[in-house]
């Protein structure tokens, strides 16, 4: 009799998965046309400049979401609103024209008044293009009380520019822009949740790339906020440097940006260089949270994207967070857990203090 190891069956199906999407000529590599030029060592500079001291850059600025309703029944309401990104001129004059408004879901229970409540903002994974996922995700969470909102990136859905096909950023400065401009955008979200709409409790929670951007968001609040970082790596290092996005990159392109400079760059050298452009990424250089308690990490056993070190180091990093694991794949954890998703949401946000009210 033949027996077989689940999670080896697990970790080939994300890489037959990885070798569908990224290896045939379906659609093209990530970053096929270089870094990015001026706009990289611009994100560089900022980035390098920017996070020390951000927890001092409070608050942020206030959106106001223009909403409209999409449906509404007897005990939830779902709207939609749109508003400008908060970037500083430099970010949004680096940002393509399609990215400058930004789409946010909110669907919200009509039980009780948002001081009794909780809302969680849900920021996206790689190629999570749409609201549906994540409201799905978050949908069963109202009988909970807790809201959910839902933050389409910028280069995603709406905002894709005209020339970038599907989740395959053109340059890496993308990249760097997309996290920096998603952080912005849920922290000034969080401080419409807390001063405007009032809730008692607040979180943010994000799948792979969606996490990484989660854990950066929960470590720069300044006060206590459940952070849900969901098969997510440390940094984008482990992503496109280890895991299976390593076959999904133009290394050539990359090669052939740098060979102005260098006509000798070799392939290596090109790996060296994402390596520490991408480590501006790490989320363990970051602040600990101001409660780790209240992080919950949820990572799967078997995971071809994202290696089991790179979620240790996190944790490691955050005394206090918790790890959960999940049996599965990066791909078949995305598609069975979300049971195991929204007990974290859930036990996260228990282990906070309900906000006072005002007088």
């Amino acid at each position: 009799m033949v027996t077989v190891n689940l999670g080896t069956l697990y970790c080939v199906l994300d890489h037959v998965y990885g070798a569908l999407l990224h290896r045939t000529k379906i659609s093209p590599p990530f970053f096929s046309r270089g870094w990015g030029g001026t706009k990289l060592e611009l994100l560089e500079k900022m980035i390098k400049q920017l996070f020390p001291d951000v927890r001092q850059n409070w608050p942020p600025t206030l959106v106001q979401p223009i909403w409209k309703t999409i449906w509404e029944s007897k005990t939830a309401v779902l709207r939609e609103g749109v508003f400008r990104t908060p970037c500083d001129e430099q970010l949004l004059n680096a940002l393509p024209h399609e990215s400058h408004n930004a789409r946010v879901a909110f669907l919200a229970p009509k039980s009780l008044p948002p001081q009794k409540m909780a809302c969680v903002v849900h920021l996206a994974g790689t190629g999570d293009h749409t609201f549906e996922r994540r409201l799905r995700l978050g949908g069963p969470l109202l009988k909970e009380n807790i809201a959910t909102m839902v933050l389409e990136s910028p280069f995603y859905g709406r905002r894709r520019p005209m020339l970038q096909r599907g989740a395959k950023l053109l340059c890496v400065s993308d990249l760097l822009l997309l996290g920096r401009v998603t952080i912005e955008e849920a922290r000034s979200l969080l401080y419409w949740l807390d001063s405007e709409a009032g809730f008692g409790k607040m979180g943010v929670c994000g799948l792979s790339m969606g996490g990484v951007h989660a854990a950066m968001v929960g470590s720069l609040h300044p006060t206590p906020i459940a952070t849900l970082p969901f098969l997510s790596p440390h940094s984008a290092v482990v992503a496109f440097c280890e895991g299976i996005l390593k076959h999904a990159t133009a290394w050539e392109a990359l090669r052939d940006d740098l060979a102005a400079q260098n006509a000798a760059t070799t392939i290596e050298e090109v790996r060296e260089r994402m390596r520490n452009v991408l480590s501006l990424t790490d989320v363990t250089r970051f602040p600990i949270p101001k409660n780790p308690d209240a992080v919950i990490f949820v990572a799967a056993t078997d995971d071809g994207y994202i290696p089991k070190h790179s979620v240790v180091e996190l944790q490691k990093a955050w005394p206090g967070s918790e790890v959960r694991w999940v049996t599965g794949g990066h791909v078949s954890s995305f598609l069975l857990h979300n049971g195991e998703f929204r007990r974290a949401i859930v036990d996260a946000l228990d282990r906070l203090q309900w906000k006072e009210s005002p007088l």
